[in-house]
């Protein structure tokens, strides 16, 4: 069955990032790392992909994530080549961003959150064999990003090319995701888990506090503390899951919103930046600094609002891309039989038939009821094949990324 808590985490982690990049409050990065979180869930995800079905996983999971992308790139590479990007061979890269594509300066901007597309389809690539070692070698596998990283913080590695960078920075919390899909953090006594996310918690928040970087102590600017901290973050909001979150569907309105999120989440972090890129010099037009609190979250507002539209618009591609009915709001709430129909017999026998057996001595079975609901209600929206799943009950749950290569935060 679903775990909905699981659900919970991404729909929260989904909103922070749209919040944090309309707003830029550094403080929204500490109190919620939504990309390791978002990317500790894909790696679980991933890991009950490779059990179902093996190395065919990657191609299935590779089908799900390149529809919605090519969706936006047909809407702003052109817009791009229109406005000074030269057309060559590397435009090729937004069909199969396994490098970063190249992008004109408003386009690197708009589309800066590709960098999470290209990171995710490295870490797709990769998990075939990385799941063989974890399930090999679990602490040696899990400790590796890190020491990679540290190894380029610290200056050991000079001039990392980008993908090792990235392998250091989240393919952690990709293991992590790995770990809590094979049930290893749960299995972790609390007096081994907590101590262990308490000292890389204060290491990471100690590194943060004394490497401040360009925008202060925005984590996204100061890697190995982003690292630390947020795998703190995922031992304890992960690796403590409860069983689920019954309470989210008791209020219809937020479990359809969670349901909604859950199934348009790529949808929603591809397009929400170009809405962030334009409300912003639309601003000062209208009297308001970038920083005035009216405007700031007339801003969120009307982002969240754009991009509820072009959801509407576009985001049944997802449903496409993973084989599902598309839908142009996902959860709806399943029909069920009434009492009365269930408990008619589907089809009578003939009355002639019947008594011809009666008469021969034969017993008239009873008609069969039916099966029909205890309660009336559904028990929640389909459960998607891919979606986060309770281990418990036998089941797995903007940086820029331009030409120039720099990254705007997640």
């Amino acid at each position: 069955m679903r775990n909905r808590y699981l659900d919970l985490l991404r729909f929260l982690a989904i909103l922070r990032v749209v919040t944090y990049h309309v707003t830029g409050y550094a403080t929204l990065t500490l109190v919620f790392p939504a990309m390791a979180v978002m990317f500790a869930l894909a790696g679980s995800l991933m890991a009950a992909s490779l059990d179902r079905g093996g190395v065919s996983a990657v191609g299935r999971r590779l089908r799900r994530l390149l529809p919605s992308l090519w969706v936006a790139a047909a809407v702003f590479v052109p817009a791009m080549l229109l406005t000074g990007l030269a057309f060559e061979p590397k435009v090729l890269l937004w069909l199969f961003p396994i490098s970063d594509p190249p992008a004109n300066y408003w386009g690197g901007l708009a589309l800066s959150p590709i960098w999470y597309l290209r990171d995710y389809l490295w870490f797709v690539l990769a998990s075939p064999v990385a799941l063989w070692l974890f399930r090999r070698a679990p602490l040696p596998t899990l400790v590796a990003p890190y020491a990679l990283l540290a190894a380029i913080e610290f200056g050991i590695l000079l001039n990392p090319p980008t993908v090792l960078r990235e392998f250091g920075l989240y393919f952690g919390a990709w293991l992590l995701g790995f770990a809590h899909h094979d049930g290893l953090l749960r299995r972790m006594r609390n007096r081994v888990l907590l101590p262990v996310a308490g000292v890389l918690g204060a290491a990471g928040l100690a590194w943060i506090v004394t490497h401040p970087g360009p925008r202060g102590y925005d984590i996204n600017d100061i890697p190995l503390g982003n690292a630390l901290w947020a795998t703190a973050f995922i031992l304890v909001a992960i690796g403590r899951a409860p069983a689920g979150a019954a309470w989210v569907d008791r209020f219809p309105v937020f479990g359809r919103a969670v349901t909604v999120v859950n199934r348009r989440a790529l949808t929603v972090y591809l397009w929400h930046m170009p809405f962030v890129v334009a409300l912003t010099p639309l601003v000062g037009l209208v009297g308001w600094s970038p920083r005035d609190p009216v405007g700031l979250w007339l801003r969120v507002g009307l982002v969240f609002v754009l991009v509820g539209v072009v959801t509407l618009l576009v985001g049944w591609v997802e449903d496409v891309a993973a084989r599902r009915t598309p839908e142009l709001v996902p959860g709806r709430p399943r029909r069920t039989v009434s009492a009365r129909a269930a408990d008619a017999p589907a089809s009578p026998a003939p009355a002639g038939a019947a008594g011809r057996l009666v008469g021969a001595g034969a017993r008239v079975p009873a008609p069969r009821r039916a099966p029909g609901p205890t309660t009336g209600r559904s028990d929640g929206p389909p459960a998607d094949a891919d979606a986060p799943r309770d281990r418990a009950a036998g089941s797995s749950p903007g940086r820029a990324a331009g030409s120039s290569g720099v990254r705007a935060a997640d």
